[in-house]
């Protein structure tokens, strides 16, 4: 029984598809496999949201969502914003610790980065990673000005005791710049290993079939998948 909770260095960096990626892996090897989204952010009801696009790519359908605010804001803003409560993380604790119980895996996605409020109090998904003694997998962005949001997090992460599950990149470009390139080392030494895995940019957008091949070549064994990061990292040498 294990919960992995995937956060970002900021929104938009990928974390939807680095989770269904996870998850689609743990599927194909048998793994029963629940994932939760603590807050959906920036989607009307009945809108298709992020969980939505994990069930399209990996099939999954255990999929928890336990609040949803339209405005696109930190949940703390948008609650605030839509004059409703906030959602409480002790209750969603207490929710995957419940799926924990009858899931081998259970994978909780954050909105936005690590820090990003969730109340007015300041809870965050780093206080929800650690009342749960998860790891947590952080996604970063690939190309100039990611090494310092990248840098910040992990420093957040560790000065909170939370266990570093690994480092993804979670949009490669087909065609990277010289900081990209760069930036690989760079991640790796900042994080203290190597990557666990770089997604390629567009993979959300295919099919489950071409998904599930893409998932296992661009997340590393740890995550069920075969990328090779020293191959990667020479590959891209600058």
């Amino acid at each position: 029984m294990t919960v992995l909770v995937v956060t970002g260095t900021g929104t938009g960096v990928g974390k939807t598809v680095v989770t269904a990626a996870v998850a689609t892996l743990a599927r194909d090897r048998g793994i029963d496999v629940a994932v939760v989204k603590a807050a959906q952010t920036g989607v009307e009801p009945g809108e298709p949201g992020d969980l939505d696009h994990v069930r399209a790519l990996s099939g999954v359908e255990e999929l928890y969502e336990y609040a949803r605010f339209p405005a696109a804001l930190s949940p703390a803003a948008a609650a605030r914003l839509h004059r409703r409560t906030p959602v409480e993380l002790g209750d969603v604790a207490r929710h995957v610790g419940e799926l924990a119980e009858r899931h081998r895996l259970v994978l909780v996605e954050g909105a936005g980065g690590l820090l990003v409020r969730y109340d007015d109090e300041g809870s965050t998904v780093a206080d929800l990673a650690r009342t749960l003694a998860a790891p947590v997998l952080l996604v970063s962005e690939a190309g100039l000005g990611s090494l310092n949001t990248t840098a910040l997090t992990l420093e957040a992460l560790a000065n909170r005791g939370l266990e570093l599950a690994g480092l993804v990149i979670g949009s490669w470009p087909a065609s990277p710049d010289l900081a990209c390139r760069s930036n690989i080392v760079d991640m790796e030494m900042l994080a203290a290993r190597p990557l666990a895995g770089a997604v390629p940019a567009g993979a959300g957008h295919t099919d489950a079939a071409a998904f599930r091949a893409t998932a296992r070549a661009c997340l590393a064994p740890a995550l069920g998948g075969t990328f090779n990061a020293h191959d990667f990292r020479e590959s891209h040498r600058p």
